[in-house]
């Protein structure tokens, strides 16, 4: 138990939810006791094993939540998050990119700017949505929205859960650096509060290019990280199998992430993971967003932009002894 992975544990589960589900039957059939009490006691120490296991799982733990395969996505915390949703498409350059949605939305009765990437259920929607993967026009088509948003005075809420930017030739061709690039700068001053929130994958320039904002959240078992846990192992280990030393290397978990000050705040996910019970997930997010936009919303503009300038200045910030300098040089 104590060596499992998330996914050799919950395969344990469902062999133990089979038994007590036999065992319920049993007793619901022929009235037998003995089954019955076992049944009960067995479902007692199933739920003891989940919060133990809970307790104690690991950064790769952690990476291999954030991808389950039934882990929400943008387009069902809006089905479970906004009364209304008007997506829009295209990026008005070169056409409409599957990885990302968008549009105007009414969450907690605030109207806003929604805007989030989509990897797709099967393999059919997946092909459609690129996996995830954005291309240059989803940024652009992003990009466009926020613009849209800052007109009509609108909040921009985006949605993170990419294993980063689409790294095929055609998007190198149709300038993907550039267009995240342009993302980074036009985010950093647009004019009206924005809020980002890593639900799945925070993958690299692919999540950043939708992620500066005046506040950033993650969910309980999300992460963050530069480069896949699996690329960074092949580099520094040689050994792309290694991903569960490079995941604890690189501390890529929405906890390592509050304490490093890359992020905001932590929502909370109910014992199991998001997909386990996606509305009360999306309750936690719904209340944690909405205090964050209320505090951003009554700033005005000149302060918004100032405190977003401090915080980004502030990241990445190190400093460096002139003394020890002149030592080394």
């Amino acid at each position: 138990m104590e060596d499992m992975t998330i996914i050799e544990f919950e395969t344990f589960l469902v062999e133990l939810d089979k038994n007590i589900a036999k065992l319920k039957s049993l007793a619901a059939r022929e009235g037998d006791t003995a089954a019955s009490n076992e049944a009960k006691q067995l479902t007692k120490e199933r739920a003891q094993l989940v919060e133990k296991f809970f307790r104690k799982l690991t950064a790769w733990d952690k990476v291999l939540l954030a991808r389950h395969k039934d882990r929400p996505y943008t387009l069902d915390y809006v089905a479970a998050l906004c009364d209304d949703f008007l997506e829009l498409h295209g990026d008005r350059a070169f056409g409409d990119d599957g990885a990302v949605v968008g549009g105007f939305a009414r969450m907690a009765g605030r109207s806003l700017m929604l805007i989030g990437q989509q990897k797709g259920r099967d393999l059919k929607e997946r092909q459609r949505r690129n996996f995830g993967y954005m291309k240059p026009e989803g940024y652009r088509k992003a990009l466009r929205l926020m613009e849209m948003a800052e007109r009509f005075s609108r909040p921009v809420l985006t949605f993170i859960d990419t294993p980063g930017a689409d790294p095929n030739v055609p998007s190198e061709q149709r300038g993907i650096s550039e267009a995240i690039a342009r993302n980074l700068r036009e985010m950093s001053v647009l004019k009206t509060p924005t809020v980002a929130v890593v639900v799945g994958e925070g993958g690299s320039g692919g999540a950043l290019g939708l992620a500066v904002a005046d506040r950033v959240l993650m969910l309980e078992h999300s992460f963050y990280s530069v480069i896949a846990p699996e690329g960074c192992a092949s580099i520094l280990y040689r050994d792309a199998t290694r991903g569960a030393d490079a995941a604890k290397a690189m501390r890529v978990t929405a906890q390592d992430a509050l304490e490093l000050g890359l992020v905001d705040e932590i929502i909370p996910e109910p014992l199991g993971g998001a997909h386990l019970d996606v509305t009360t997930t999306a309750e936690n997010l719904e209340r944690v967003v909405t205090k964050h936009l209320d505090d951003l919303t009554a700033l005005p503009m000149g302060e918004l932009l100032e405190q977003r300038g401090k915080r980004l200045r502030a990241l990445g910030k190190f400093e460096i002894s002139v003394d020890r300098w002149r030592t080394a040089g």
